[in-house]
C-alpha cells in the first residue's frame, strides 16, 4: 500500500509516526509552547530527530470545548511557522485545518497533506477541490459537530458501525470530487464526539477499520480517556499512549499521531518486530 502525497510516494513498511506541532495558545497538552516561529522550528527539528515521519501542524485547537477562531487568526498563527520551516525538514508537512482557504494557502507554502478533522463534512466540496487540484494527500477523520458541540453528539446506536458508516460517507465525498483513493487516509477520531467508553470500544475493534481498504491513522496521544483509566494529567500520559500505540501496531494500523515520537518509537518498533516474528518466525 502506497500513499501518494504530491511528488512523494509514502510506503507503510513500518508504522509511521506523525509528530504533533500545535501553534495554538489553547491546545489541551502543549498550548502556547510553540507559538513563536523559532521555537516551532526547534520543536519540528526535534520531532524529526526523534523519529517523526510526518509533521502535523495545527493553528486552531480542536479539543472539546475549544473556541472557534477566524480564518485570519488561524493564518496569522500558521504562516510564520510554515515560512520558517521551509528548507529545514526532510519529512512532509501535514496541516490540521477544516478551512479550505487556509488549506489552499498552506499548500502553496509547501504543505503536502491536509488533515481534515471534519472528514470533508464541514469543509465541503471546496476543500475536496483544492486537495484534488494540488495532488496533496488527505486525512479524513471522523467527528460530529465542532469543538463546541461535539461532545453533546456522542450518541450512537453502535459506535463502531456508525463511525465506519460516517467515514465511508467522507471517503465517498473525496472520491466523488476526483481525489484518488491512494491519496486518502482515514482516522476514527478518538476523543472527537466520543465518550471514554466509546473510545475503548473503537480500540477493541480497530481491525474493523481496515474494511474501507485504506490506510488508517490513530490519534490516541495524551487523550483524556487515558487519564480516565490512569488518573494522570495530560503531560503524564505518554506511557498510556505507548500502550495504545503498541496495541495499534499489532492491529496493523499504519499511522500514529503523537506528541512525543521519541518516547513511543521504541515501543512501536519492538511491537513491529514481534508482529514480524509471528508471521515469519524470525527477526
Amino acid at each position: 500500500m502506497i500513499w501518494r502525497v504530491k511528488n512523494r510516494k509514502i510506503s507503510f513498511q513500518h508504522t509511521l509516526l506523525v509528530g504533533i506541532l500545535n501553534v495554538t495558545p489553547d491546545s489541551f497538552s502543549d498550548g502556547g509552547k510553540f507559538l513563536n516561529p523559532e521555537k516551532a522550528l526547534f520543536r519540528a527539528l526535534e520531532l524529526e530527530k526523534e523519529g517523526a515521519d510526518i509533521l502535523d501542524v495545527g493553528g486552531e485547537s480542536t479539543r472539546p470545548g475549544a473556541e472557534l477562531i477566524s480564518q485570519e487568526q488561524e493564518w496569522e498563527r500558521i504562516l510564520p511557522v510554515l515560512q520558517v520551516l521551509k528548507g529545514h525538514l526532510r519529512i512532509p508537512i501535514s496541516l490540521d485545518t477544516t478551512k479550505p482557504e487556509i488549506a489552499r494557502l498552506a499548500l502553496e507554502e509547501g504543505v503536502e497533506i491536509i488533515n481534515d478533522v471534519s472528514g470533508l463534512k464541514d469543509s465541503g466540496p471546496r476543500m475536496a477541490e483544492i486537495v484534488r487540484n494540488s495532488g496533496a494527500g488527505i486525512i479524513l477523520m471522523h467527528r460530529r459537530g465542532n469543538p463546541e458541540t461535539m461532545q453533546s453528539l456522542a450518541r450512537y446506536h453502535d459506535v463502531v458501525e456508525d463511525v465506519l458508516k460516517e467515514l465511508r460517507e467522507s471517503v465517498d465525498i473525496a472520491l466523488a470530487a476526483g481525489i484518488e483513493s491512494n491519496r486518502i487516509v482515514i482516522d476514527p477520531g478518538l476523543g472527537f464526539a466520543k465518550t471514554a467508553e466509546q473510545n475503548f470500544e473503537i480500540l477493541s475493534n480497530l481491525e474493523r477499520f481496515h474494511e474501507l481498504s485504506l490506510p488508517v491513522m490513530l490519534g490516541p496521544s495524551r487523550k483524556s480517556f487515558i487519564g480516565k483509566v490512569t488518573g494522570r494529567e495530560s503531560s503524564e500520559r505518554d506511557f498510556g499512549t505507548a500502550a495504545i500505540a503498541s496495541y495499534a501496531v499489532m492491529k496493523q494500523i499504519q499511522l500514529l499521531r503523537i506528541h512525543e515520537p521519541g518516547s513511543i518509537r521504541d515501543a512501536v518498533r519492538i511491537m513491529e518486530a514481534i508482529r514480524g516474528a509471528q508471521h515469519v518466525g524470525t527477526f
